[in-house]
């Protein structure tokens, strides 16, 4: 929301969908109002107005974070929301939007709110009760895990997520508390039983239980799945042995430079793809794939990029060319995204595939490719310039070339000329088609010239 956006919403008043709080004193209030919102049809509130007056609000270090703390581990369904900080006549105001809820009713500490007018109130028992009907789907990782049993539990992991999510996100858990009250206040258990996320998050064998569970890494010779793999590695376990192991997979599967600056004593260094480009989408592939498909997650690292296979497509309202710009975010699985969330392998919600593009642009590699193929989303790290567009409008020869430029990173004339037995000039006409189609780069001078890919 823009300030002009924001000022107009304050002049209008309290309504149905807009409510102002003064100070953050009553944050239990603020949970019950963005639960009403989200039952509704969605709807803004400002922390930091009185009435139509600004007053602004403190907002220190932790203020944004203990917040949206507060909101989702105080809703049922959790509700994530995207607290915006906005300054208007010199003053902070605290903007927290909100849409209308997918999975109606929302409970704010166990109890259904709605919006009347300009008021949020208790919902009444037939409104309560015709929500819940309306709610027919059950996301897979909500549902009761049949055959699991507290004893199938990996306690260790379970303390290791309790003090990384004490850490990272101040979860207000103690790690004396006992495994099922643990999963209880983690909205892992349903009816004393164990969901399938408990199991996939915290399993001591998820893969006893899902098969399809586990994570298939690849490092291939060239560029094509036909040609034979240098590495190969299945990952099961949980699924945050799943993130850690198949990035280490990766990054041992790719170079690294390394360089002396003049006047620094310290080496540098640089992945030939952005590290946090890497993690961000594998943890996006884990966390929001399709865990009724039979499919598995899927990482192909090739010479000239890096595949990463999701089972599952976007949601409806979602479309590839919106993961490039603003976008609200739909977790598949909102258990697992949760606790995700809470140990900071998801940082933001919606912003995931904006940061793999930026991390890869700043690091001058092409913009990553995201696509919808055989019932996968699929996001393509790219190390050169080249498109599938760019390939089809070179001829067979031509397109030979670059694939030699991508095994070996330059190549000569006289090497193009022993590739196919022709003339000096012929070589020269494809060298120039390919510069001008600023595919290649022309490197040196004389008897030392050679070509690199853009």
């Amino acid at each position: 929301m823009n300030r002009t956006k924001l000022t107009d919403l304050i002049k209008q008043g309290e309504t149905d969908r807009a409510e102002f709080k003064s100070s953050l004193s009553d944050a239990n209030r603020i949970v019950e109002v963005v639960a009403s919102f989200a039952n509704a049809k969605g709807g803004t509130l400002v922390v930091g107005v009185r009435g139509k007056r600004i007053l602004g609000v403190d907002v220190g270090k932790r203020t944004i974070e203990s917040l949206v703390n507060k909101i989702t581990d105080n809703t049922d369904p959790a509700i994530y929301p995207k607290i915006e900080i906005l300054t208007t006549e010199g003053k902070t105001l605290l903007v927290v939007p909100v849409r209308e809820g997918e999975t109606k009713p929302y409970l704010a500490f166990g109890r259904p709110f709605i919006r009347v007018g300009n008021v949020t109130k208790l919902m009444k028992r037939n409104e309560y009760e015709t929500l819940l009907f309306k709610r027919q789907r059950v996301d897979f990782d909500e549902k009761v895990c049949e055959g699991a049993l507290l004893k199938d539990i990996d306690g260790e992991r379970l303390q290791w997520f309790l003090r990384k999510a004490r850490a990272e996100r101040n979860l207000d858990i103690d790690s004396k508390t006992g495994t099922e009250e643990i999963l209880n206040r983690l909205r892992l258990m349903k009816d004393e039983e164990l969901t399938n996320a408990a199991i996939l998050l915290f399993g001591k064998e998820p893969q006893r239980f899902f098969l399809q569970a586990e994570t298939r890494c690849a490092r291939f010779k060239g560029l094509n799945v036909t040609e034979p793999f240098i590495d190969m590695k299945v990952i099961g376990g949980d699924l945050f042995s799943h993130v850690e192991e198949t990035e280490r997979f990766v990054l041992r599967n790719i170079s690294k430079a390394a360089w002396i600056e003049p006047g620094k004593i310290e080496r540098q260094e640089k992945w030939e793809y952005p590290p946090d480009a890497i993690r961000e989408a594998i943890t996006n592939a884990v966390c929001h794939r399709d865990y009724e498909s039979s499919g598995s997650v899927q990482i192909r690292i090739f010479d000239d990029r890096i595949e990463i296979w999701n089972p599952g497509q976007l949601p409806e309202s979602l479309t590839v060319e919106d993961l490039k710009k603003k976008h609200e975010s739909k977790p598949r699985n909102r258990l697992i995204a949760r606790c995700f969330f809470l140990v900071k392998f998801i940082e933001e919600w919606g912003t995931g595939t904006n940061k793999i593009v930026d991390w890869c642009l700043k690091q001058d590699l092409p913009e990553p490719l995201f696509e919808e193929a055989a019932g996968s989303f699929v996001v393509n790290l790219r190390k050169f310039h080249i498109t599938e567009e760019a390939l089809q409008k070179l001829n067979e020869r031509e397109r030979a070339i670059i694939q030699r430029v991508q095994e070996n990173q330059r190549i000569t004339s006289g090497e193009i000329q022993r590739m196919f037995d022709v003339s000096r000039d012929t070589v020269n006409r494809y060298l120039k088609n390919l510069l001008e189609r600023r595919l290649i780069d022309k490197r040196g001078k004389g008897k030392t010239t050679y070509y690199t890919l853009q």
